[in-house]
């Protein structure tokens, strides 16, 4: 992560693929999502009728929006969270354990 100086002692961390995201995510197949980079490429990954699915469009949106505003990462981690849950291939850490 390199830090840019906005001045007034304001630094923002630009996101790069080794960035680790908010929390881990966990699959069902036993893969985890821990970075920028991994999720970028599960992204890569999606077949065109996932794609279409307006979670992963979302999910694809905010990380997007995480690389050109790093203060989105947390958003960009729940939205991938709940696309994953969405997909039946969540694991952990899954929303609804903790009910």
């Amino acid at each position: 992560m390199m830090k840019r100086n906005f001045g007034r002692g304001v630094q923002l961390i630009d996101l790069t693929n080794s960035s680790p995201l908010s929390f881990p995510l966990m699959l069902m197949d036993g893969k985890s999502i821990e970075t920028v980079g991994d999720a970028a490429a599960y992204f890569s990954g999606l077949s065109e009728d996932q794609r279409e699915q307006s979670y992963w469009q979302i999910a694809i949106r905010m990380l997007n929006h995480a690389l050109k505003e790093p203060t989105y990462l947390k958003a960009a981690t729940m939205s991938l969270q709940t696309a994953f849950m969405l997909q039946g291939i969540l694991a952990s850490p899954h929303p609804l354990d903790n009910r």
